[in-house]
């Protein structure tokens, strides 16, 4: 993810604020990190099991889904940034739920980010992907901090080093929070299948 510029933060305290006019400052601002953002979520896909969604209007659709708010009140860089992995994520959950109830289908993240497989049978992949999804709020209920550490990790796409800075922590944090954070959604994953 390339830097972001140093006035994103005064846009994001307009915006707060309740500036209109800095929304769109706000577009423009982030686009290029959001568009890197969606398109390395969306690469993480299995070929067979495709949310039919570009970056750009995944782009589009979690800007939207973020400023709809009335008051948005992000609080830096990191928080925009890791509310905008979480809407993205939301709609890619979303999707997955309504090609599901259509025809079975869902978007798929392989082990690449060394989140749990999923099953590579269409039905058991949704499955797998809406039990990783029920395993995430678990986790955001139970650790906050490991929460975040995946939510910037595998859904921004932040390497260790970039996670470490958003959030404020040292690389040795990061490191240890995903792999405890990643072995615990692994297991729940693992439990959801057996029920």
């Amino acid at each position: 993810m390339a830097s972001v510029p140093a006035d994103i933060t005064r846009v994001l305290e307009s915006v707060s604020q309740g500036d209109q006019s800095a929304k769109a400052q706000l577009f423009d601002a982030v686009y290029d990190e959001l568009r890197s953002m969606a398109a390395a979520l969306l690469a993480k896909e299995r070929p067979d099991a495709k949310v039919t969604i570009q970056p750009t209007s995944l782009v589009h659709e979690a800007y939207l889904k973020l400023v709809r708010n009335a008051e948005p009140a992000w609080e830096s860089r990191a928080h925009f940034f890791g509310a905008a992995a979480r809407a993205m994520r939301q709609i890619l959950i979303d999707r997955a739920r309504h090609l599901k109830a259509i025809r079975g289908r869902a978007a798929v993240f392989d082990d690449d980010a060394g989140l749990p497989t999923l099953s590579d049978t269409p039905a058991r992949a949704v499955d797998d992907l809406l039990a990783l999804d029920d395993a995430m709020e678990s986790l955001r209920r139970r650790d906050e901090r490991q929460y975040d550490v995946v939510m910037l990790r595998f859904f921004a796409g932040l390497n260790v080093e970039q996670t470490a800075a958003a959030m404020g922590v040292s690389a040795t944090t990061v490191k240890n929070e995903w792999s405890f954070a990643r072995a615990w959604l692994m297991r729940e994953v693992d439990r959801a299948r057996i029920v």
